[in-house]
C-alpha cells in the first residue's frame, strides 16, 4: 500500500456517531463469544457425553429417535443437525434483515431466544441428554441467526481498506470477552466443593452463565447500532410484509448468486476450511477428555489460554495482512492448522504441557483466520445483499460445523479412535486452501460490483 493512501486513511473514524456504532458492533462480539467459548468449546461436549453415558443401555449405547449410537458420537451428531437446520433458517434471516430494515429488532429477538435456551441448560441433569441436545440445537440456530445480522453491519461501518482492521478488532475483543467469562467459570469449577455445589451443578452454572453474559452485554450493542433503509431506498415495510417478500427475495438471491461464480467459489472454499476450524474448536475438549485423559480443569485452562492468545493473534494477523495481504495470511494459517492436526495425533495421554503448547499455536492462528475470512467475504457481496449473503456464510462459523463434526463422529463410530477422528479433518484444510489459492480475488470483488482494496 502506498504511503499516500495510508496517509489519506485516518486510524479512527472522524464521525463520533460512527465511532459509537463501531463500539456497539465490537460489543456484540464481546457478548456472543461467551456462548462459543464456555458452551461449545469447553463444557457442553464432555458434559453432554457424560449425561448420555448415564443413559446408556447394557451395551453402552443410547437410542435418540430410535437410532443406536455410542455416547461419544452424540455431540458431533447434535452439532451437525443444528447446522443442517441453520441451512434453512439463516439465509431467510438474512433476507428478512436486508428487506425489512429492522436489523436491531432481529438481533434482539435472536439474542433473546439463544440466551434463554443457553440459560436453560442449567436444568440438564441425570440422563436428560435429549433435553440438553434440544436446547443446544435451538440455541445454536439462534446464535447463527444473530451472527448473520451482526455480520451484515460490517460494510456499513468500514470502507474496503478498513475492513481487515475493523473485523480483526471485533474478533480480538470477542476473544477477550469470552476469556474473561471463561476465567470466572474456571475459578468456579475448580472451587466447586468449597462453594458447596456438586461438580454437575458447577458445570450447569457455567453453561447458563454464558446465556446471562450474552443477553446482558448485547443490550449495549442493540442500543448503539442503527437500522438502515433497504438499499433500494424503499420505505421500511411491516414485519409480516417483509417476511413474505423475503421468501421471494431469497429465491431470487439463490438464482442471482449464479451470476457471481467467483463469490460462490470463495464461499465454497471458506465453508470447507472453516468447517475444519470449527470442528477442531468444537471437539477439542472431548478429544482432550476422552483420548488424552486430561482433567476438566486442564481443558478449561487450555481453552482459556487459546482465548488470550487469540486476542493477540487476531490483532497480529491483521497487521501481517497489511504487509503481505489477507489471502496469503489466511493460506499460511491453513498450513499451520494442518500441522496442528498432525501434531494432535502424537500427543501423550496425561501430558498437559503438550496440550497447552498446541493451544498456543491454535490461539495464534484462530482469530486471524476467521477475522480475515469475514473481511474478504464482505468484499464479495453485491451491495444491498449483505445479510442475505452472510446467511450462507454463517452456515459454518463460530463453533458451528456440519461436515466436520459429522465426519469426526462417523470416524470415531467406525474406528473407536479419537486420534483417527481428529486427523480425518485434514481434508477440509487442504481442499479449502487449494480452492482459495486458485481464486482470483481481485477479479471476484470487481465482478460483485465493489472496489477492491489496494492490497489483497
Amino acid at each position: 500500500m502506498s504511503a499516500t493512501s495510508k496517509a489519506d486513511r485516518p486510524a479512527v473514524p472522524a464521525d463520533p456517531a460512527l465511532r459509537r456504532e463501531r463500539f456497539g458492533w465490537y460489543s456484540y462480539d464481546w457478548a456472543m463469544s461467551a456462548f462459543n467459548t464456555t458452551v461449545i468449546s469447553v463444557f457442553l461436549a464432555p458434559y453432554l457425553t457424560s449425561v448420555a453415558e448415564a443413559a446408556a443401555d447394557a451395551d453402552g449405547r443410547i437410542h435418540p429417535l430410535g437410532i443406536s449410537i455410542p455416547p461419544g458420537s452424540l455431540f458431533g451428531y447434535v452439532v451437525s443437525l443444528s447446522v443442517v437446520l441453520q441451512v434453512a433458517v439463516l439465509p431467510l434471516t438474512g433476507a428478512v434483515a436486508d428487506r425489512s430494515g429492522r436489523k436491531r429488532q432481529l438481533l434482539a429477538a435472536a439474542t433473546l431466544v439463544g440466551a434463554l435456551c443457553t440459560m436453560a441448560l442449567f436444568f440438564v441433569a441425570g440422563d436428560g441428554y435429549l433435553l440438553g441436545s434440544g436446547l443446544f440445537i435451538l440455541a445454536n440456530i439462534a446464535f447463527g441467526a444473530a451472527t448473520v445480522v451482526y455480520y451484515s453491519w460490517l460494510p456499513d461501518l468500514a470502507s474496503p481498506d478498513e475492513r481487515d482492521a475493523v473485523s480483526s478488532r471485533g474478533w480480538a475483543l470477542g476473544y477477550l470477552g469470552g476469556a474473561l467469562l471463561l476465567a470466572a467459570n474456571l475459578a468456579l469449577y475448580t472451587q466447586y466443593e468449597s462453594l458447596g455445589v456438586t461438580e454437575s451443578q458447577a458445570v450447569r452454572i457455567c453453561l447458563s452463565s454464558a446465556g446471562v453474559w450474552w443477553a446482558g452485554f448485547a443490550v449495549v450493542s442493540i442500543a448503539l447500532l442503527r437500522n438502515r433503509r433497504p438499499v433500494d431506498g424503499a420505505a421500511v415495510p411491516s414485519t409480516s410484509v417483509a417476511l413474505r417478500a423475503s421468501v421471494g427475495q431469497l429465491r431470487s438471491t439463490l438464482r442471482d448468486m449464479r451470476r457471481y461464480p467467483l463469490t460462490l467459489w470463495f464461499l465454497g472454499a471458506y465453508l470447507l476450511f472453516n468447517d475444519g476450524v470449527q470442528t477442531v474448536i468444537t471437539v477439542s475438549a472431548q478429544f482432550g477428555s476422552e483420548e488424552l485423559d486430561l482433567s476438566q480443569t486442564t481443558l478449561v485452562s487450555a481453552i482459556l489460554l487459546v482465548q488470550v492468545v487469540a486476542f493477540a493473534g487476531a490483532t497480529a494477523m491483521g497487521r501481517i495482512a497489511e504487509s503481505v495481504g489477507a489471502v496469503r495470511t489466511v493460506l499460511g494459517s491453513l498450513v499451520v492448522w494442518v500441522g496442528v492436526l498432525v501434531a494432535a495425533c502424537f500427543l501423550t495421554p496425561g501430558e498437559a504441557t503438550q496440550f497447552y503448547l498446541l493451544a498456543v499455536v491454535i490461539g495464534f492462528v484462530l482469530g486471524g483466520t476467521q477475522a480475515l475470512s469475514r473481511s474478504l467475504f464482505s468484499q464479495l457481496i453485491p451491495p444491498g445483499k449483505e445479510a442475505e449473503y452472510f446467511g450462507f456464510y454463517t452456515i459454518s462459523d463460530r463453533g458451528t460445523s456440519w461436515l466436520g463434526t459429522f465426519l469426526f463422529a462417523l470416524t470415531y463410530q467406525f474406528t473407536g479412535s479419537y486420534r483417527s477422528a481428529i486427523v480425518s479433518l485434514v481434508v477440509f484444510f487442504v481442499v479449502g486452501g487449494v480452492l482459495l489459492a486458485k481464486l482470483d480475488l481481485r477479479r471476484a470483488i470487481v465482478a460483485a460490483g465493489n472496489t477492491p482494496p489496494e492490497r489483497l
